[in-house]
């Protein structure tokens, strides 16, 4: 079984149809949502401590519809969002802590414009 997941590209409008850019992709349940991304070809994750929690640069914002799905971020996830690219907001989380399952199916997230 398969869920889908929706990357909505930092600061693009497509300039024919003025609709954000947006990549969906399928992932697996127990994979986290940074290798689903790296997996699905999506552009703009750059996980290059390989989802070790120890780089930041998977940051993304989960749309507020989305939040209450997914637990609450750990102390040492919370310490390296400090060390974010891109400012930290309030739906920021890193996208190799967020272990998948079949609840997530539909989840959307925004990318940052920088991961460096």
């Amino acid at each position: 079984m398969s869920i889908t997941i929706t990357f909505i590209a930092a600061n693009s409008i497509d300039s024919a149809t003025k609709a954000e850019k947006v990549q969906k992709i399928a992932a697996k349940p127990g994979q986290s949502l940074m290798h689903a991304a790296a997996a699905g070809g999506v552009s703009g994750i750059a996980a290059d401590c390989g989802g070790c929690l120890s780089c930041a640069t998977c940051h993304v914002f989960v749309m507020d519809e989305w939040s209450a799905a997914l637990p609450d971020p750990s102390a040492d996830e919370v310490s390296m969002l400090e060390m974010t690219a891109t400012p930290r907001q309030a739906n920021s989380r890193l996208s190799c802590q967020i272990k998948l399952t079949q609840a997530h199916d539909g989840l959307v997230v925004r990318l940052p414009a920088a991961q460096y």
